[in-house]
């Protein structure tokens, strides 16, 4: 207790006694002795009330001691169920946490691990997914600061996250391996690359890396095959100095539609397991052909830029004219590009507004905006004789079609002339403005959409300059090609924008979690989060029917649908009190991915266990880990003195004292004739 509530205690005391005398003593004439009865209780019921306002601290020092924390990670994966490792994991568990001694040394933590970390209730071994990096990084940063050596069963084999071989735990790890470690031979698919879509009469490449091992010399085939039937083969040979090896064909695309397929590489003498042999895929097949033209009234970089960007997809085509050499037909094209129109274009202009062409205005230094100011075509711009530079940065409530930034902010300004744009019809902004490092909300590339006719406008020249930007930032200009093939192909459209847009794979592994997400926007195309989205899943073949409501997530819909066994769906997404709907279809391929592995991955489990200082053990190996964690003297008990503040009264008790000896000092002063 502090000196200074000392003293408080005494002045209360001496005050408690003075207020006391003061009234039964002092100039008293009859000082009988029931006076100092009375005396006495004003002092005490006084002082107690005055200590109560003080409320004395006394700091309390203890010592806490804090045992090492053990915790223990069990893979709850169907790899382990697989290696028929279940009842061996379980009893090692069990042996550990029986251990009288582990359990008086250390706080053990349990945890069961599959695709996500969570506490160990009970093993089923039916996790479709291992992650064993985000295991030990959760444990990593629940233990913090602790003493917590880490002991991992597990087969070793992960199928999703970071490889755990190089994280750098602050604890030490003991891995314990379940699952053979002999290595048998095995051939396996172990990526397979292929684009999702392609162009009817088209050829799309196939790539498949396929994987060995074993200690012979091998000889296999690959094939690829479409409703059973082989459309491409291979011959492949494998030794134990040529383990891998890459394949790559064009198949052609004869058909419309969505395609599935097999890759499968033939089985070996001797191989254990042969679901890693085969790998399935599919491939939708558009029809679409586009021919764009291009017509200006300068020559101009821009024009060389963007013919190459456009035709980079090789399903679109390029011509490009000055406006007093076109001599075509513009029924020819589906889309036509209007570069720096002047009083020339007025020809052109006026076919397009009467057959409701699709068109894509770009302004710039040549640019006649008096001209396009009489079109009546929705944009004008009060101009004056001054040229103007215009940097870029991206909308990201853009809703025409999905656009990534590729960093328009860094890219150079354009060039147009200066002045006050209005737009007088709804449009949608991909683009805004940035002027000398001030960003404003006037577009500088937007699209329309009106009586299903498209058009857009790009206030500025000097796109040469952006693709060569992008070629610099990623040694590439795919990023870019990417970002015009994106508007030209909204552009080239002549189908109407539908306010319900779902995004979905064709293909999902076996019992995965299978995520669709969906666009719905109000009758002005603005995201709609008020609406009830819910979409119906139906089996092919047993004709049984899911149905999974919707939740709105970053500006979309979003579901998940879990436990769908292999095989081929239908699926229609509603809008629930809306005649809304999206109709499509995928498949569950049968393969389950912690099937793949042949063995336990003993050597990656090594290697983490020296990284992290611990040790590696086998399942038969339980004597020996029990010596090492109760012998091992890093793992020691923590002491800390924690310094505790307690008050020196007990106030509820006071109260009640005080309460007390005031009402016994009043009853005898009414007794005593004295109040």
């Amino acid at each position: 207790m502090q000196i200074t509530a000392v003293l408080y205690i005494i002045l209360a005391l001496l005050l408690s006694f003075s207020v006391a005398f003061f009234q039964y003593f002092y100039k008293v004439k009859n000082k009988v002795k029931i006076n100092f009865l009375l005396f006495s209780l004003k002092s005490i019921s006084l002082f107690l009330l005055i200590l109560l306002l003080i409320n004395p601290i006394i700091k309390k020092t203890e010592i806490q001691e804090k045992k090492p924390v053990l915790s223990i990670l069990a893979d709850n994966s169907k790899s382990i169920s697989y290696f028929k490792e279940s009842i061996n994991l379980k009893r090692f568990l069990d042996e550990i946490k029986a251990d009288k001694s582990i359990g008086e040394k250390y706080e053990i933590n349990e945890f069961a691990f599959g695709t996500k970390l969570g506490n160990l209730d009970s093993l089923s071994f039916t996790d479709y997914e291992t992650n064993v990096s985000k295991a030990i990084t959760s444990v990593n940063q629940l233990n913090r600061g602790n003493i917590a050596p880490v002991i991992l069963l597990t087969d070793g084999n992960q199928t999703i996250g970071n490889d755990y071989e190089f994280i750098a735990s602050q604890q030490k790890i003991y891995p314990i391996v379940f699952g053979d470690t002999i290595e048998y031979k095995d051939l396996k698919i172990s990526q397979l690359n292929v684009n999702k879509y392609s162009y009817i009469k088209n050829k799309f490449p196939v790539e498949v890396l396929l994987n060995y091992s074993g200690k012979e010399n091998v000889t296999s085939q690959f094939s690829i095959s479409k409703n059973g039937k082989a459309i491409f083969t291979e011959k492949v040979q494998f030794s134990p100095a040529n383990k891998s090896k890459t394949i790559t064909t064009n198949l052609t695309s004869t058909k419309e539609g969505l395609h599935y397929y097999t890759a499968s590489i033939r089985k070996i003498k001797g191989e254990k397991n042969t679901k890693n042999n085969t790998k399935n895929f599919s491939v939708e097949v558009i029809d679409e052909q586009t021919k764009i033209l291009v017509l200006a009234s300068v020559l101009h970089p821009d024009l060389g830029a963007l013919k190459k960007s456009i035709e980079s997809n090789k399903q679109r085509s390029v011509d490009v004219f000055l406006i007093d050499n076109f001599k075509k037909q513009f029924a020819d094209y589906q889309l036509i590009m209007l570069f720096n129109p002047n009083h020339r274009f007025n020809k052109v202009l006026s076919e397009i507004k009467q057959k409701k062409l699709n068109y894509f205005l770009i302004t710039g230094a040549n640019t006649d905006w008096n001209f396009i100011n009489k079109q009546e075509i929705g944009v004008t711009k009060n101009t004056i004789n001054q040229i103007e530079n215009y940097s870029a940065f991206l909308n990201n409530s853009f809703l025409n079609f999905l656009q990534k930034d590729i960093g328009f902010n860094q890219f150079s300004p354009l060039i147009d002339i200066y002045g006050e744009l209005v737009i007088l019809k709804e449009h949608q902004t991909l683009l805004f403005q940035n002027i000398n490092g001030l960003e404003t909300k006037q577009p500088l590339l937007a699209t329309f959409e009106e009586n299903n006719q498209k058009s857009g406008i790009l206030l500025g020249e000097g796109l040469w300059r952006w693709r060569a930007a992008s070629f610099l930032n990623s040694n590439s200009f795919q990023e870019f090609d990417e970002f015009i093939d994106n508007l030209i192909q909204y552009l080239a459209s002549n189908k109407r924008r539908s306010r319900l847009e779902i995004n979905a794979e064709n293909l999902y592994p076996a019992n995965s979690t299978i995520k669709i997400s969906a666009l719905y926007t109000d009758k002005n195309y603005q995201f709609d989060a008020r609406a009830s989205l819910e979409i119906t899943i139906t089996n092919q073949k047993t004709k049984k029917v899911t149905k999974i409501p919707f939740s709105v997530f970053n500006n979309w819909y979003q579901a998940e649908i879990e436990n769908l066994v292999w095989g081929n769906y239908n699926y229609k997404v509603s809008v629930i009190d809306q005649n809304i709907h999206k109709y499509g279809k995928f498949k569950i391929a049968d393969f389950q991915i912690e099937e793949q592995f042949t063995n336990a991955n003993h050597k990656k489990l090594l290697k983490l266990a020296n990284k992290s200082g611990g040790k590696l053990y086998f399942k038969n190996e339980i004597a020996e880990l029990k010596k090492l964690l109760l012998e091992d003297k890093t793992f020691f008990t923590t002491q800390k003195l924690i310094v505790k503040e307690q008050s020196l009264i007990d106030w509820k008790r006071v109260l009640l004292i005080i309460a007390l000896l005031l009402s016994i000092e009043w009853f005898v002063r009414k007794y005593f004739g004295k109040l």
